[in-house]
């Protein structure tokens, strides 16, 4: 992601990002966590935002029908992975 990020900035990362993914369409909530043990300081004292660092829920209702998906990282997969709960 590269978005300049420590752990004084997380929080107001995590509200900005819900935000945004709440203006999509059909999103009811959404509920964005930054993993600040993942956090590592350079020598300017922050470091960079990484997709697996992101824990995401979302809340989507379509057409009266109601869906719940998460993204997390999988340390198998090495990889983000979004998942309908």
């Amino acid at each position: 992601m590269g978005t300049p990020v420590s752990a004084a900035t997380a929080g107001s990362l995590e509200r900005a990002m819900q935000d945004s993914i709440s203006l999509q369409p059909y999103v009811h909530t959404v509920k964005v966590a930054i993993n600040r043990q993942m956090l590592a300081e350079n020598v300017f004292g922050y470091g960079e935002l990484e997709g697996r660092m992101i824990t995401a829920e979302v809340d989507i209702d379509y057409k009266g029908e109601s869906f719940r998906a998460r993204l997390e990282y999988d340390a198998e997969k090495d990889y983000p992975m979004m998942r309908l709960l």
